[in-house]
C-alpha cells in the first residue's frame, strides 16, 4: 500500500509521464490491472491517449490497462460482486421522485408551502439533495442541526428540505438507486471485490473529490499496491491550503488525501516533483513559458521581447469576432498546413456563442463540434408529445394546436399546414369547434357575398387535412378520459406514437439527415426516440400504479424531458473543437482561441443559487456540516481555471473580446487582458472596430476563404467602387471566377444590375395592366386608393396581395355592419309604413335588437356570437345604433329634407347608370359605387338633393383633398344622381354632400345641466358634416330651427348665420356655379387618374398632407420598401388652401 503525489505546473508533462509509467509497468510479468482513474468528460479523449501508447513494438500483453472514471468502476465492480440489476434512476428520474415527494409533503412544508408548485422548483430541490447526498448528509442530520440554528428562516428551510429528503429518500430506496448511491454501494462493495487486489491506480485531470470519492479512494488505498494522483501546483515548497491561492483546490486536495492516507495507515511515498525541469509543453515557445510562470506571480517579470505567438483582439461585436476567426482557420488551414484538430475555441459562456459559431463556421465550410449537451425538450419529437398531451387540456388554444401542427412530424405539407391555419385564424376557430364534424365557415372574409365552388372545394380540402390530423389525437383524447393510471396512459401515449408512424419517421430523418452530411443532427434525432421510450419506462418504473389527472402527467413528462440532456460524440476526426473553458479536453492543441474574454464573464463571477444562500453553507459548515462551496470561494477558484485556459496550448494563445453583446450594450475587457499587457509591455490589442484598409495583394487574401463569404466580400467591394470608391485588380480576378462559375454565374449577373437599383418602379404595358385590372367598373373608393399611392394600389388590386384574415372585428367590419343594420332599419320602416317622425324609442330598441340578432345567427361562426366578450361588444353595438338612429331621426324631423331612398347602387344593374369616362383612346370607364342615403326636398317644381354617408369615424370634405383627388366620393355619388336627372330633363339641384357619424355620444360637463342643455350638446357633437350648397333658404329647409331669431348655430348642419342672416364664414359652403365646378373638376380629375392607372402608371408615389400620409396604414410598406431618406423616394406633399383658391385652380384646369 501507498500513495504517491505527481507534482506539476500546468504543461509540466503530469498526464504524460503517468502514461509513460503505465506503459513501462504493464512490460512486467505481473498480471494485476493498472488503473486509469479520470473524470467522466475526459475518459474518450483518455482511452485515446492509451490505445495509442501501444501502437508501436510495447504492448499491453496482459491487457492490464484500463481507463476508468467512477461510475464505469461501479459498472466493473457491480458485475464482479451483484448490484446491475438495481434500478439505477437518471436525473430524469429523479426529478420524477423529486416532484413525488414534494406533493407528498407539501401541507407541511414552512418556507416552501408557496414555492413547491412554482416551476423550477422541483430541479432546485433536486440539485440540493444531490448535494447533501455526494458529502454524506442524510435527512437526519440536516433535521438534528436545524434544532441548533439560530436563523429562524434558515431554520425552517433545513426543516422543509429534511421533510422532502425524506420522502425522496424512502420513495427511492423501494425499488432504485440514484448515481451517488451507486457510489456509496461502490464503496462497501469494494471490499467485496479481488479484481483490485495488488493494483496499480493511477489518478489524473482531477482538481478535488466529493467525500462518498475519498471513501472509494481510501478502499483503493488500501487495496491497491500503489496509488499515484497528478495534482497541479505552483511550488511544492507552497502546499498548504489558502483560500485566495489560485491552486487553492489542488492543494486542498492534497492536505485532504494525504490524512485519507495517514488516517487509514497507508504510507505515502515520496513525491515526484514535475517543476524542478523544463515545462514540456512550452519548452519551444519562450512567450508561453513566461505567461505561465507569471500570470498568477506576484512580483512578476516583464518579458522584454517581442511577442508573436500571444495575441489580443477586439471586435465591435460578437458576429464579427466569430467571423475573423473563422477567416483566420481557413487561413491557417489552407495556407500553413494546420489540421483542424490542431485548433481549439474555448468561452467561458457557451449558451452565447454556440449558435453563432455553429453557423459561421458551417458558412466558412470549417468542421466544427460543439462540445456541449443538448435539451431534449426542444426536438419537435418532444415538442410534439407534450402539445398532443396537452391540447384537450388546453381546450384546443391555437398555439398549442399548431405546435403540434407545425412538428413536421405528422405527414403535413407547409402548404398544407399554413392553408388550415389561415382558415383557423379566420374563423377564430378553438376549443370546441375543432370537434365538429365539418366545418363550414367561410374561407373569405366577405359573409355577403355567394360562395364560389373554388372557396367549397376549399373548405372540403380543410376539413379534410382537419379530419386527417385530429385522427390519432382525438382516439388518444378518449383513451385517456378521467383519471388513468400513469402505466395505462404511458401505454396509450406509446400506441398514439405508433399510430403516426412516429418510429419510422424518424428513421427517415435520420437517413435524411445522413446524407445532407448533417451528422450531428442525425444523431441528435436517432437519440431521441430511445430517450421518449426511457422516459416513458421511468414513469411506469417510478409511478405506474399512481392515479393521475392529465394536469399532473404533463407535468412529471414534461420534468422528465427538461432534466434530460443530448450527449454527442464528435462525427469525425479532423475538426475544429469549440467548447466551454471547463470542459477543454486538449491541452496541447497548436491554436487556442479564448473568445468572449469580457469582465463579469471569464473570470466568471459566480452568483448565489439554489436554496442554500452564502451565509446559509458557511453556518453550516462552521457546525462541522460539510456542504458544496459558497459563491465567493468559487469565483476564487475561477482564478486556477483561468490559469489553465491559457496554458492549453502548446504553440498560439489568441484572446479576443467584443466592445458590445448582441443588443448593442458594450462590454468592458476581462482583467485576464489588462494583466497579460501588464507581463508583457509589447503585447499590442489589434483592434478590428475600424475596418482596416488591406494595402498588399497578400493582405488582401485574407479576405479570400471560401465561396460564400468570398461571394459576400466581392459585392460589398462592388457596392463601394459604384460609390465612387476604388476596386482593386484581386477582386476583379474574383469576379471573374465567379462570373464563370456554374453555381454563381446567374447570380452575379443579378448582384452587377442590382447595383443601379431602387426601389422606384417602371410603368407596366397597357396589355398587362388591362389583364390585371380584368374591369373597366370602378368604384370611386378605389380611385381615391389610387390618387393616395399608385403602388399601393397595383400590390392590392393588380396583383390582388391580401393580408392574413383575422377572426377579429376591427375598423372595416364595423363600418360594413353599421350600413347593413342602416340599411336594414330603413327599410323595415318602410315595410311597417312609418316615416322617421313616427318612432319612438320603444320601436327603435326593437328593431335594431331584433335586426342585429337575427344578422348575427345567419351568419356561421359570426364573431360578434363567437364568445362572452363579444356577445357584450355585440350589446354595446345595440345601444350606439340606438342613439345614432334616434339622433338620425331627430336630424330628418328638424328639416324638410326627407329621406326618398337607401343603399342606392349606380352601376350597370344599378338603380341610376354609372357614371361614364372616355379617356383619349376612348375606353370607356363606368364608375359605380352605393350610395347610404338620398334626401330631398321639394319646392314648387324645384328639387334639392342631399347626400348622407354613413360613417363610424369622424370626417369632413376637405376642397384641398378634393383636389388632389383623395376625397372624391361624395360629389361623384351627387353627380351620379344629377346627372340621371338631367337626362329625363328633371329640374334638380345640389344641396349639400354630407357625413352622418354613427355614435352614441356622451355629453361631459363639469356641473348638472338640464335635460334639454343635454340633449342640445348631443346633437351638436352628433352634428352632420361636409359641404352645403351657399343659400341661406336652403340651408334652412335642413334645420327649420335656423328660422327663430335667436338661433345662429345649427345643430344638424355644419351651418352658422351672421346678426343679418346671412351665412357665416365658418359655413362650409359652394355657390350653385362652384358646386358645378366642382363636379366638373372631379370628372377632369377620374379621367386624369384613370389614364395613368391603365396606362400602366404604378409609381411608389406617396401623400403627405399635414402629419398624415400614405404609408400611416398602408399593409404593403414592406414591399414597396419607401424611405424617405432614399435617392428618389419623395412624398407629394399637399397644401391646404383655401376654398375660394382650389375653386379657382378647379375653374382654370377644367376650361
Amino acid at each position: 500500500m501507498g500513495l504517491r503525489f505527481v507534482f506539476g505546473r500546468g504543461g509540466s508533462g503530469k498526464s504524460t509521464y503517468l502514461l509513460n509509467e503505465i506503459k513501462t509497468r504493464v512490460q512486467d510479468n505481473e498480471t494485476s490491472p493498472v488503473i486509469l482513474l479520470v473524470p467522466e468528460q475526459y475518459s474518450f479523449e483518455m482511452e485515446k491517449r492509451v490505445s495509442s501508447l501501444y501502437l508501436g513494438k510495447e504492448k499491453d500483453k496482459y491487457m492490464r490497462t484500463r481507463v476508468l472514471s467512477f461510475n464505469t468502476m461501479s459498472a466493473l465492480v457491480f458485475t464482479k460482486t451483484g448490484g446491475l440489476t438495481d434500478v439505477n434512476i437518471n436525473s430524469s428520474g429523479k426529478a420524477m421522485i423529486t416532484y413525488k415527494a414534494i406533493e407528498k409533503v407539501a401541507d407541511e412544508l414552512n418556507v416552501f408551502s408557496k414555492a413547491a408548485s412554482q416551476t423550477g422548483f422541483v430541479g432546485s430541490v433536486s440539485e440540493m439533495i444531490s448535494e447533501l447526498k455526494q458529502y454524506n448528509v442524510n435527512y437526519d442530520m440536516l433535521e438534528y442541526i436545524s434544532e441548533d440554528i439560530e436563523n429562524e428562516t434558515l431554520r425552517l428551510k433545513l426543516k422543509d428540505v429534511s421533510k422532502i429528503y425524506e420522502a425522496f429518500e424512502n420513495e427511492l430506496h423501494e425499488n432504485y438507486v440514484d448515481s451517488q448511491d451507486m457510489l456509496g454501494s461502490l464503496a462497501v462493495k469494494l471490499e467485496n471485490t479481488s479484481y483490485f487486489d495488488g493494483c496499480y491506480v493511477y489518478i489524473d485531470e482531477f482538481t478535488g473529490f466529493t467525500p462518498k470519492q475519498y471513501s472509494i479512494l481510501a478502499k483503493l488505498l488500501k487495496k491497491a499496491k500503489e496509488v499515484t494522483i497528478a495534482l497541479t501546483v505552483d511550488n511544492v515548497n507552497y502546499l498548504n491550503y489558502r483560500k485566495n491561492d489560485p491552486f487553492s483546490r489542488t492543494k486542498y486536495t492534497y492536505e485532504k488525501l494525504r490524512k485519507l492516507a495517514m488516517d487509514n495507515g497507508v504510507k505515502i511515498n515520496p513525491y515526484v516533483d514535475l517543476n524542478r525541469g523544463k515545462i514540456k509543453r512550452f519548452e519551444n515557445n519562450k512567450e508561453l513559458l513566461h505567461l505561465e510562470r507569471y500570470y498568477h506571480a506576484y512580483p512578476y517579470h516583464d518579458y522584454e521581447e517581442e511577442v508573436n505567438y500571444i495575441k489580443i483582439k477586439e471586435f465591435n461585436n460578437l458576429y464579427e469576432e466569430v467571423e475573423h476567426i473563422a477567416k483566420e482557420i481557413v487561413n491557417l488551414v489552407r495556407d500553413n498546413n494546420i489540421r483542424y484538430k490542431d485548433i481549439t475555441v474555448a468561452t467561458r459562456d457557451l449558451n452565447r456563442y454556440d449558435f453563432l459559431v455553429h453557423s459561421i463556421f458551417n458558412e466558412y465550410e470549417i468542421p466544427n463540434f460543439i462540445d456541449k449537451k443538448r435539451d431534449v425538450k426542444s426536438n419537435p419529437i418532444i415538442v410534439l408529445i407534450t402539445s398532443a398531451l396537452e391540447i384537450k387540456n388546453k381546450r384546443y388554444s391555437y398555439e398549442v394546436m399548431f405546435r403540434y401542427l407545425k412538428s413536421g412530424l405528422i405527414g403535413l405539407s407547409v402548404d398544407e399546414v399554413s392553408l388550415i391555419e389561415n382558415y383557423v385564424i379566420l374563423n377564430g376557430i378553438k376549443g370546441k369547434k375543432w370537434l365538429e364534424e365539418k366545418w363550414e365557415y367561410r374561407a373569405i372574409n366577405n359573409y355577403n357575398s355567394e360562395m364560389s365552388e373554388e372557396e367549397a372545394e376549399t373548405i372540403n380540402k380543410i376539413n379534410e387535412i382537419k379530419n386527417r390530423v385530429l385522427g390519432p389525437v382525438i382516439k388518444l383524447q378518449n383513451k385517456l378520459k378521467g383519471k388513468k393510471s400513469c402505466r395505462e396512459i404511458c401505454k396509450n401515449i406509446y400506441e398514439f406514437l405508433v399510430d403516426i408512424n412516429m418510429e419510422e419517421t424518424i428513421y427517415d430523418l435520420v437517413e435524411g439527415f445522413k446524407e445532407k452530411g448533417e451528422l450531428e443532427i442525425a444523431s441528435q434525432y436517432s437519440q431521441v426516440w430511445d430517450i421518449v421510450i426511457d422516459i416513458l419506462d421511468q414513469i411506469v418504473e417510478i409511478m405506474g400504479d399512481d392515479v393521475v389527472s392529465m394536469d399532473r402527467f404533463i407535468k412529471i413528462i414534461s420534468l422528465g424531458f427538461e432534466e434530460y440532456e443530448l450527449g454527442l460524440v464528435p462525427p469525425s476526426v479532423d475538426q475544429v473543437l469549440v467548447s466551454s473553458v471547463d470542459r477543454m479536453k486538449n491541452p496541447n492543441t497548436k491554436y487556442l482561441y479564448l473568445i468572449g474574454v469580457t469582465d463579469g464573464i471569464f473570470p466568471l463571477i459566480s452568483k448565489e443559487k439554489g436554496i442554500l444562500t452564502d451565509k446559509d453553507r458557511n453556518t453550516l459548515m462552521d457546525r462541522g456540516i460539510e456542504v458544496d462551496i459558497d459563491s465567493k470561494t468559487k469565483t476564487f477558484e475561477e482564478q486556477f481555471l483561468v490559469y489553465k485556459a491559457l496554458i492549453s496550448t502548446s504553440e498560439n494563445l489568441i484572446l479576443t473580446y467584443p466592445v458590445a453583446d448582441s443588443e448593442g450594450r458594450s462590454l468592458r475587457p476581462s482583467i485576464i487582458i489588462s494583466r497579460l499587457k501588464k507581463i508583457f509591455p509589447k503585447l499590442e490589442v489589434e483592434s478590428y472596430l475600424l475596418e482596416n484598409k488591406r494595402e498588399t495583394e497578400e493582405e488582401m487574401m485574407e479576405d479570400i476563404t471560401v465561396k460564400s463569404p468570398t461571394f459576400n466580400k466581392m459585392v460589398n467591394k462592388i457596392k463601394s467602387f459604384d460609390n465612387g470608391e476604388e476596386i482593386e485588380n484581386l477582386w476583379l480576378d474574383v469576379y471573374r471566377y465567379f462570373a464563370n462559375d456554374k453555381k454563381y454565374k446567374e447570380i452575379t449577373t443579378k448582384i452587377i444590375s442590382g447595383l443601379t437599383y431602387t426601389n422606384m418602379v417602371h410603368k407596366v404595358s397597357e396589355e398587362k395592366i388591362n389583364q390585371l385590372y380584368e374591369t373597366h367598373n370602378l368604384s370611386v373608393s378605389r380611385l381615391e386608393k389610387y390618387s393616395s399611392c399608385p403602388f399601393a394600389y397595383f400590390i392590392q388590386y393588380g396583383l390582388k396581395a391580401q393580408e392574413r384574415k383575422e377572426y377579429t372585428f376591427a375598423a372595416p367590419d364595423l363600418g360594413t355592419f353599421i350600413h347593413n343594420i342602416m340599411y336594414e332599419f330603413s327599410k323595415s320602416l318602410e315595410k311597417d309604413g312609418l316615416h322617421w317622425s313616427q318612432i319612438n324609442d320603444a320601436y327603435i330598441e326593437k328593431k335594431v335588437v331584433s335586426i342585429v340578432d337575427a344578422m348575427i345567427s345567419q351568419i356561421p361562426g359570426f364573431i360578434l356570437n363567437s364568445s362572452p366578450r363579444y356577445k357584450y361588444l355585440s350589446y354595446r353595438l345595440k345601444k350606439m345604433l340606438m342613439a345614432a338612429i334616434n339622433i338620425i331621426a331627430i336630424q330628418i324631423k328638424s328639416g324638410e329634407f326627407e329621406p326618398i331612398d337607401y343603399e342606392v347602387n349606380f352601376g350597370q344593374t344599378g338603380k341610376y347608370p354609372p357614371i361614364r369616362i372616355v379617356l383619349e383612346d376612348g375606353t370607356q370607364i363606368n364608375l359605380i359605387g352605393q350610395i347610404d342615403r338620398i334626401d330631398e326636398f321639394d319646392e314648387n317644381d324645384d328639387r334639392y338633393i342631399r347626400i348622407i354617408d354613413y360613417k363610424s369615424s369622424d370626417k369632413n370634405i376637405n376642397l384641398t383633398e378634393v383636389y388632389y383627388g383623395l376625397q372624391l366620393q361624395l360629389l361623384v355619388y351627387l353627380d351620379a344622381i344629377l346627372e340621371s336627372a338631367m337626362k329625363k330633363g328633371n329640374s334638380i339641384y345640389p344641396a349639400a354632400i354630407l357625413y352622418c357619424k354613427i355614435d352614441n355620444p356622451i355629453a361631459k360637463f363639469n356641473e348638472n345641466k338640464e335635460e334639454e342643455q343635454i340633449d342640445e350638446e348631443i346633437l351638436k357633437q352628433s352634428k352632420m358634416k361636409g359641404l352645403l350648397v351657399k343659400d341661406t333658404h336652403i340651408i334652412k329647409k335642413m334645420d327649420k330651427s335656423l328660422y327663430e331669431e335667436d338661433v345662429k348655430s345649427s345643430l344638424i348642419v355644419p351651418a352658422a348665420l351672421n346678426k343679418d342672416g346671412s351665412l357665416s364664414k365658418s359655413t362650409n359652403s359652394v355657390t350653385y356655379q362652384e358646386f358645378e365646378v366642382l363636379r366638373k373638376y372631379v370628372k377632369h380629375e377620374i379621367k386624369e387618374l384613370c389614364e395613368g392607372m391603365l396606362g400602366g402608371d404604378i409609381s411608389i408615389n406617396p401623400n403627405k398632407h399635414k402629419y398624415r400620409t400614405s404609408c400611416d396604414f398602408c399593409i404593403y410598406n414592406a414591399i414597396c420598401q419607401f424611405d424617405s431618406t432614399l435617392k428618389d423616394n419623395n412624398y407629394n406633399i399637399i397644401k391646404d388652401k383655401k376654398n375660394e383658391e382650389i375653386i379657382r385652380m378647379m375653374a382654370e384646369e377644367v376650361e
